[in-house]
């Protein structure tokens, strides 16, 4: 049987409302594979071209036009949804972002009460998960569908850490989830003891390559996980297959990424790549 929107109403149905990378692909391969009809509003010139084939619905959706994502939903009769993928933290600090993205008034209204002062990642999720609710729509877990992409615990490729690396683990972490938890930052580059870079705004790929200039000496370690107290219904951290390519370029011999904390995109592959690149790559518990 099927209801207006051609969908079978035996089937159930998740929403997902998507930014940058290949997370929204990857969770939507997961919804799927569990059973689900992936309904997806994909945010204008953030999301990848090929995701439009991995859902069963997909529009795409001004970034800001919260309005067109909420009709959009519950055109689909979408009660639970997922929020995943990036945005560009430059989009949120642009001057001039109310007329590049063009907000509708509830992206209006979003703006002036909240965001305006405070656009940090927790305020701005829960903003929005507040009026998806009043709206019907329950933002849930972004990793529900990908729990084998999630970060295990110890040594999770081939190439085992040298004691050296053990010990700026070891070192790092700690400073490392007070940072998280003050919300400056998810990563930071450590080696013999000392912290070469702390990642801010600019995100992992500039701290990595800051580290590597910075640090004249390789074999530096990346230790990346997220706050105790971290939103798991969006902007979960994670490292792909990309991030291991720019940690070999800078120099980097280990990454340490908190487990059950930190997302691999496409596990198999980041793996892979590690062990190319004979990095060791560890989960650490928070």
């Amino acid at each position: 049987m099927l209801d207006n929107t051609g969908m079978s109403n035996q089937q159930p149905i998740i929403g997902m409302i998507a930014g940058n990378g290949i997370l929204p692909i990857l969770v939507a391969r997961g919804a799927r594979t569990a059973g689900y009809k992936v309904c997806c509003v994909g945010l204008s010139k953030q999301y990848r071209p090929e995701l439009p084939e991995e859902c069963d619905t997909f529009k795409k959706v001004g970034l800001a036009r919260i309005g067109s994502w909420v009709k959009q939903l519950k055109k689909w009769h979408v009660e639970d949804a997922i929020m995943v993928g990036g945005v560009g933290k430059q989009v949120m600090h642009d001057p001039l972002r109310l007329f590049r993205i063009m907000p509708d008034t509830k992206g209006l209204l979003l703006w002036y009460k909240t965001l305006r002062h405070d656009r940090r990642d927790a305020t701005v999720l829960s903003a929005i998960a507040d009026e998806l609710h009043r709206s019907g729509v329950t933002l849930i877990d972004s990793t529900t569908h990908i729990q084998e992409h999630l970060a295990g615990h110890n040594t999770l490729g081939s190439v085992q850490p040298s004691e050296r690396q053990q010990n700026d683990i070891a070192f790092g972490w700690p400073l490392l989830t007070q940072t998280a938890g003050l919300h400056i930052g998810q990563s930071m580059a450590v080696r013999e003891g000392d912290v070469i870079a702390v990642e801010a705004i600019e995100g992992t790929a500039s701290l990595i390559q800051r580290a590597g200039e910075l640090c004249k000496k390789k074999g530096w370690t990346l230790i990346k996980t997220a706050a105790d107290d971290h939103d798991m219904r969006a902007d979960v951290p994670s490292i792909g297959v990309e991030t291991i390519q720019q940690c070999a370029a800078a120099g980097c011999g280990c990454i340490a990424v908190g487990t059950g904390r930190v997302i691999l995109l496409d596990a198999p592959e980041v793996i892979d790549a590690a062990n190319n690149a004979n990095i060791s790559l560890v989960g650490v518990a928070n």
